[in-house]
């Protein structure tokens, strides 16, 4: 019995292994959760209230909604968005993809382990900082990359930044300052997929090209969909550039150019936070249904 015992000792402890493992999971996420419910939820929640009242608290119906849609600045702020959006998007999604396969495709692991770093250091930047180094780099007469932008025709700072030139040149940023870390995150994806089937492929005589196309493509959907949604969710949010930019330029940049702006616009200028909420709940009907788009032609949930 005795020795029965000593052997059930370790089962015993094994037993109850996961359950320490259940609680210290919930250690590490409870603390998320709390800032997610505090600084996620609740001022959604708040952002939901003021949308459907008025400046005293009364119900004031879609009222809001229809006076910030019927404004002037509202659809040409939206197509900016859209017009950004669409580049960045299209962009990220081709170019990550890509330059993920390419990197993994490299054997000198020097080699690789380089252009990984190369290509995260941007994102090392914050917003604004990566904003004001752009300053610089899109002014023909400071820019080292002037004489290019003298060759198109661009001979200063406010030729570079006309409003119509601006959804592909916060597309450049957005994709410098993000696109390293998804390059990462994808490599990392490419190396869960089994060697096995990489080799079998090969002894069929699969080439590079149809390993990437018919093998790694299809097992990187569900983090191609992922990326798609958080970056959506970011490319919405389109505040920071134009912003500086317009302060930048003496408003040549209005500063009603994006979304985001137009809500600051109306609650901080115009002292109208409940237009500004609705704005706000518009932008995120909008995000939701194009996440659910990326969900559904991504199979993100779908179990393998």
């Amino acid at each position: 019995m005795t020795a029965v015992r000593q052997l059930a000792r370790p089962v015993a402890l094994v037993r109850r292994r996961p359950g320490t493992r259940s609680a210290t999971s919930y250690a590490f996420i409870s603390l998320y959760t709390a800032l997610t419910v505090a600084f996620g939820i609740l001022p959604a929640l708040y952002a939901l209230y003021l949308a459907f009242t008025d400046a005293n608290g009364g119900f004031a119906g879609l009222a809001n909604f229809t006076k910030v849609v019927e404004d002037f600045r509202f659809l040409p702020a939206a197509g900016h968005v859209a017009s950004f959006l669409a580049i960045w998007l299209i962009a990220l999604v081709l170019l990550v993809t890509v330059l993920a396969v390419v990197v993994h495709a490299v054997r000198l692991r020097w080699l690789s382990s380089s252009l990984r770093l190369i290509f995260y250091l941007p994102g090392a930047l914050a917003g604004a900082s990566s904003v004001l180094l752009w300053l610089f780099l899109l002014d023909p007469t400071a820019s080292p990359v002037g004489g290019l932008l003298r060759l198109l025709g661009l001979a200063s700072f406010i030729e570079v930044i006309v409003p119509a030139h601006l959804p592909p040149i916060f597309a450049i940023i957005a994709f410098w300052t993000g696109a390293g870390g998804w390059i990462v995150i994808m490599y990392g994806a490419l190396n869960n997929i089994s060697a096995e089937v990489i080799e079998a492929a090969r002894i069929d005589g699969a080439g590079p090209m149809q390993i990437a196309w018919r093998i790694q493509l299809p097992m990187l959907r569900k983090w191609i969909s992922y990326m798609g949604i958080m970056s959506l969710a970011a490319g919405t949010q389109l505040f920071v550039e134009p912003q500086l930019l317009s302060q930048a330029s003496n408003a040549v940049v209005p500063n009603d150019y994006s979304l985001n702006q137009l809500a600051y616009q109306y609650a901080f200028q115009q002292n109208d936070f409940n237009g500004a909420a609705a704005i706000s709940l518009l932008l995120l009907v909008i995000a939701l249904a194009l996440s659910a788009v990326f969900v559904w032609r991504g199979g993100l949930f779908e179990t393998d």
